[in-house]
């Protein structure tokens, strides 16, 4: 994915306007290896990183080597875009590559130190970030929903239902092997994968790896 108009970050602003952002935004890139970390929990940090290619988990970790799966970033997406703009808190997660995955870094700290009147291409900038932001707190939001059922299979059904919804079919791929889909439901791996086998078994779903398909229930 190439730096562009056709990125959300970038939507209405002219290819003059998306330099002047780069560069006024010490904007650069990197690339990062599958399970090196972009971000670590703890540090500060004035840039966001916007994923030009592969993707990213942003998780939250304990001291006893545990981790909790909050939300995968894709190509086209950002992170850390919060503590960039707020700049003196720390993170409270760990940004970790999901793949080999190259990143754009732009200091959005700066948006903050200008003048009151606003640039074009700041303010289309700050609109389109308002704009992701808030999409990406809705996602954050859906994960409570995700977990909150007491059973194994209610909280896989209640992911697999809003996948189901948001991609408009009852056949799907998950962007979670096994294991970052008991990290994410706040499941062992071991009772997601036996509670998988049973439902299988039932009828109520059909799956292999990372391929679902919701079984409709057969009428009597």
């Amino acid at each position: 994915m190439e730096i562009g108009k056709n990125t959300a970050l970038f939507r209405d602003m002219t290819e003059t306007e998306i330099q002047t952002a780069l560069d006024r935004l010490s904007a650069g890139q990197r690339t990062y290896g599958r399970g090196e970390t972009v971000f670590h929990a703890g540090t500060r940090t004035e840039r966001l990183g916007l994923i030009l290619s592969g993707s990213v988990t942003i998780e939250s970790g304990d001291p006893w080597g545990g981790r909790t799966i909050l939300s995968l970033a894709e190509a086209g997406e950002l992170f850390g875009e919060t503590y960039a703009l707020l700049g003196s808190a720390p993170m409270m997660v760990d940004v970790v590559a999901n793949e080999s995955s190259r990143i754009l870094f732009l200091g959005v700290g700066r948006l903050m130190e200008g003048p009151a009147q606003f640039e074009d291409w700041q303010a289309k900038l700050l609109r389109n970030l308002l704009l992701l932001t808030a999409q990406k707190n809705l996602a954050l939001s859906s994960r409570s929903f995700h977990t909150s059922p007491k059973t194994a299979r209610g909280r896989v059904l209640a992911y697999l239902q809003s996948v189901s919804l948001a991609q408009g079919s009852r056949e799907f791929d998950i962007p979670f092997d096994r294991q970052q889909m008991a990290d994410y439901l706040n499941l062992d791996r071991t009772a997601l994968s036996k509670e998988l086998g049973r439902m299988g078994r039932e009828g109520l779903l059909r799956f292999r790896k990372n391929h679902f398909a919701i079984l409709a229930p057969e009428k009597s």
